[in-house]
Order: C-alpha cells, then sequence, then structure tokens
C-alpha cells in the first residue's frame, strides 16, 4: 500500500514536488500504516522487490541507549521514618546526567506573595487532575497537589512581622479558663522561687532594640494575607503545587496555592470527599 501511495504521489506531483521530499513522506504513512512502535520508528528494513525510486533512504539502525522507552520513574511519598529518600543518577544523551526520583519526602516550596521560600516536609498527596490513581498511590508528579508542613513559614512570618500566624481565636469560656490556669502556675512558681535561695532569676525573652521594632512595624503597615491560607496555618498544613519534575530533576519543588487557583483545588478536594462519603 504505501508503494503505491508513494508512487501515485511521485506521478502527480513530479513537476513541482522534490522526489527526497515525496520519499520521506510516503515513508512516514508507510510507518503508520505498518503499525510500528514510535520507539522503533528506525528498526525496520525494506521489502524486497520494492522499485528502487519508492525506497525510504533511512537505513536499517540498531536500537540504542536514548531509544530504550524508558519506564516512568512513579515517585512516591515516603512517610514513614524506616524508608529514606531514593534518587538515581541516570546517564543520558551527550554524557549529560538526570536524576531519577523514586522516593521523596521533602521539597523547597515557595510562598508567591511574599518572595520567601523554605524546605519543608511533604505530608500527603491530596488531588491529582490527571489520575486519581496516583493519589491513591501517594505518587509526586508535576502538577500533583500535596500538603506541606506550614511550620517553617510560620516561623518566618513571626520573625518577619512579629505575628504569630494560625493561632485559633478563643472563646470567653476558653479564655477564663485559661487566666484561672495562668494565675495558678504564677502563684506557684512565685512560691517556688522564694522558698529556693541562691538561685538565678528567671530567664526572659531576649529584647528587641528600638531599630528592630521600628522596622517590624513598618511592615505591619503593608501586611495582606490570604484568608483562606491564614485558616490552613491554623492546621498546620499548606496546600501546595508540584512544579519540578521528580523523575528528570530529582527533586519534588513548588510553590503554596493562593487566591483564585487555592479556591478551585479547595472546591475539587472538596468535592472529592463528597462523593467518597456517599460512597
Amino acid at each position: 500500500m504505501g508503494t503505491s501511495l508513494s508512487l501515485s504521489l511521485q506521478q502527480s506531483h513530479s513537476e513541482s514536488v522534490p522526489s527526497s521530499f515525496v520519499m520521506l513522506i510516503s515513508g512516514c504513512v508507510c510507518r503508520y500504516l505498518s503499525g510500528f512502535d514510535a520507539q522503533e520508528a528506525c528498526h525496520w528494513r525494506q521489502e524486497e522487490g520494492v522499485e528502487e525510486e519508492a525506497k525510504v533512504t533511512l537505513p536499517y539502525e540498531f536500537a540504542l541507549q536514548y531509544e530504550l522507552g524508558r519506564q516512568p520513574a512513579n515517585t512516591k511519598l515516603c512517610k514513614d521514618t524506616k524508608t529514606q529518600k531514593t534518587v538515581r543518577r541516570i546517564r543520558v544523551r551527550g554524557g549529560n546526567v538526570k536524576w531519577r526520583a523514586l522516593r521523596l519526602d521533602t521539597g523547597n516550596y515557595s510562598w508567591g506573595s511574599e518572595a520567601v521560600t523554605r524546605k519543608t516536609r511533604i505530608l500527603d498527596v491530596v488531588y491529582n487532575a490527571s489520575n486519581n490513581e496516583l493519589v491513591r498511590t501517594q505518587s509526586l508528579v508535576k502538577s500533583a497537589i500535596v500538603q506541606v508542613d506550614a511550620a517553617p513559614f510560620k516561623q518566618w512570618y513571626l520573625q518577619h512581622y512579629g505575628v504569630e500566624i494560625g493561632r485559633k481565636k478563643k472563646t470567653s469560656a476558653s479564655a477564663k479558663k485559661e487566666g484561672e490556669v495562668r494565675s495558678f502556675v504564677s502563684s506557684s512558681a512565685v512560691l517556688f522561687i522564694g522558698s529556693q535561695e541562691g538561685d538565678a532569676a528567671p530567664t526572659e525573652e531576649a529584647k528587641k532594640s528600638n531599630h528592630v521594632l521600628r522596622k517590624v512595624e513598618k511592615r505591619q503597615q503593608d501586611r495582606k494575607i490570604d484568608p483562606h491560607v491564614e485558616e490552613q496555618f491554623s492546621g498546620g498544613r499548606l496546600l501546595a503545587a508540584i512544579s519540578s519534575r521528580p523523575g528528570q530533576c530529582g527533586r519534588a519543588d513548588g510553590y503554596i496555592l493562593e487566591g483564585k487557583e487555592l479556591e478551585f483545588y479547595m472546591k475539587k478536594i472538596q468535592k472529592k470527599k463528597g462523593k467518597g462519603a456517599a460512597a
């Protein structure tokens, strides 16, 4: 079929189209019709009896290293402490190197609105737009939605703005109860300190200079934070998206979700939870 097609192409377009272009097109059509794998496109021989004009000028080649069609990395999230992160060094075309991550538990995540990046633990894989099976197997792939530990960002926020973010707002009853506990603890501490002679005075928090206080106060004037992100800080987990390719570079880096993108994925996750509860 490919031979007749190439001959007809040559006869109809012999004047306007070069014969080499016709042979190239006919060769591609022959490969498509013959059903060869894309990785094995060059590894086939010409049929015998084909006329010289219809032959494709691609020689037979042996399977080369860069045409292997390797298995995907399927990078997994290692939650338990027994399994350690595993990254393999792969030699690729041109002597270059790729890093194939098989198991990871940490990554560098960027908080875009605050222009800060911190290394943090990956706690869970919660959503994947392409396949729910990747969520079930806890696979770390590009564009996967994960939950990361909020502690490094919480610590930075306290240092930068002087505000402890994510503290749960206490009701009047809980505040009253906490006040009673604090008064009892303080009175007990006074009695204990008074009973012991020669002991050093209790250490106080490190005092900040006036320059640092003015700098923090100025930062607080322009301080803004997404309400959904602030709500996540109280739970200690932040939704983030992986932007790197763990199977190619050996890292699971990404960014914290904010704004419309965060609202979109929160709806998707909530909808998925509702379906699971109904089932």
